[in-house]
């Protein structure tokens, strides 16, 4: 090869094996070489033993699916451009025409508009469940039900149900169970051994993540996951996941697996200033009700301590308050604009605190018993003082509410 540019293309030289440092390498492909035309025949990308194209798998989403196994307690794990993706592949792999999915009312907002949506027009039908009452899942199971969503704690407002006994539900009745867990991180609790000692374990079938969140940690990176422990469900999400070419890029796997290590000690962070200012906001009048998994009077806390209290106890970086009625929605809305530290925005797990408000009414097939009436507002909490922050919301309540 006398000409530079076909030599740049084919250079021979490969570095000496053996470099290590503490971050994985990151490996960029869509073409992946064989050594040979039987090699290219006899590689198999079902089962990681070999690499056969990029959207299947390289060292690099090996090594992150592998490391989210071992957090949340899985066998194999699928890797999604987003939490959403991950929720719709479960859907698509699990569910056909004249098949029922069981959604609890609390859920991820975009689980129950996938649901109307795309998975309604395909003739798969779908009702919404109590996730406060498992009497209210048994009754809905019917013999067209393929598939029970969980979400602890649930969206917004943040209930925490009896997780066991929704499972047990399910189990008894043979009926599959996918968990969003987001929210516990595979810190909170362990989502395929939720009775920990028991055998057999209890336990989800599928656990989905949104690596968005708490993994990511930066507010920069979309990728959702699908964990499973049996081999025969994964290989059924995995044919779907492959049939729809879904993958993730390898700068966006390396930001979540630089994360990864840091991720028990920013959710322990997150956690801590939550608790304190969940706390400071039960002293004020303006708010009716402040809903936060760990606090006494918080739907479902009992079922909270009873799961999460035998692990770290965690409770996550969330928590919504209800502003008394006698707010209007003017005001309130003035209030989170006056916010300087929480900036108005969607998602959470970033290092920067979050608020949104929300019309619940909307977002549930009826208002809850369980809740006060008013106007609901949620905060993440970031990483910032939490002295800070509380500061931040006094100083907002004053200008805009009194």
């Amino acid at each position: 090869m006398t000409d530079p540019a076909t030599a740049l293309i084919h250079h021979p030289y490969t570095p000496p094996a053996g470099f290590c440092a503490p971050q994985p390498g990151v490996f960029k492909a869509s073409t992946v070489i064989f050594p040979s035309v039987a090699a290219m025949r006899h590689f198999e990308w079902k089962d990681k033993t070999a690499y056969t194209y990029g959207l299947h798998g390289t060292p690099t989403t090996y090594m992150l699916e592998e490391r989210l196994c071992t957090l949340e307690g899985g066998l194999q794990c699928l890797l999604l451009p987003s939490g959403l993706a991950a929720i719709a592949n479960v859907a698509l792999s699990l569910l056909r025409s004249g098949d029922e999915v069981l959604i609890p009312d609390n859920a991820y907002g975009p689980n129950k508009v996938l649901a109307e949506g795309e998975l309604k027009s395909w003739g798969i039908s779908h009702r919404f469940y109590d996730p406060l009452n498992p009497l209210d899942l048994a009754a809905k199971i019917s013999p067209q039900t393929r598939l029970v969503w969980l979400e602890a704690a649930g969206s917004v407002t943040l209930e925490f149900p009896d997780l066991c006994e929704l499972v047990r539900v399910c189990q008894a009745r043979g009926v599959l169970t996918a968990l969003d867990n987001t929210w516990g991180a595979g810190l909170a609790f362990a989502p395929f051994d939720l009775t920990p000692g028991s055998n057999p374990a209890l336990g989800a079938d599928i656990s989905v993540h949104a690596l968005t969140k708490y993994p990511s940690g930066g507010g920069d990176v979309l990728m959702g996951s699908v964990i499973t422990r049996d081999a025969a469900l994964h290989m059924k999400l995995k044919l779907t996941h492959m049939r729809l070419g879904l993958g993730v890029g390898a700068n966006d796997a390396e930001a979540v697996l630089r994360s990864l290590p840091s991720l028990a000690l920013r959710y322990r962070a997150h956690d801590q200033a939550t608790r304190e200012l969940a706390r400071w906001c039960q002293t004020r009048s303006e708010f009716s009700q402040v809903l936060h998994p760990a606090l006494p009077d918080s739907p479902g806390h009992g079922h909270w301590r009873a799961l999460c209290q035998s692990g770290l106890g965690a409770a996550a970086g969330l928590f919504s308050v209800i502003f008394h009625p006698r707010y209007g929605q003017h005001q309130i809305d003035a209030f989170c604009d006056r916010l300087k530290l929480f900036k108005v925005g969607y998602s959470w797990g970033g290092p920067m605190s979050l608020v949104v408000p929300y019309d619940l009414a909307a977002m549930r097939s009826g208002w809850p018993a369980h809740l006060q009436p008013g106007t609901l507002v949620r905060f993440a909490v970031g990483l910032e003082t939490p002295a800070d922050l509380q500061t931040d919301l006094a100083q907002a309540l004053q200008e805009t509410l009194t």
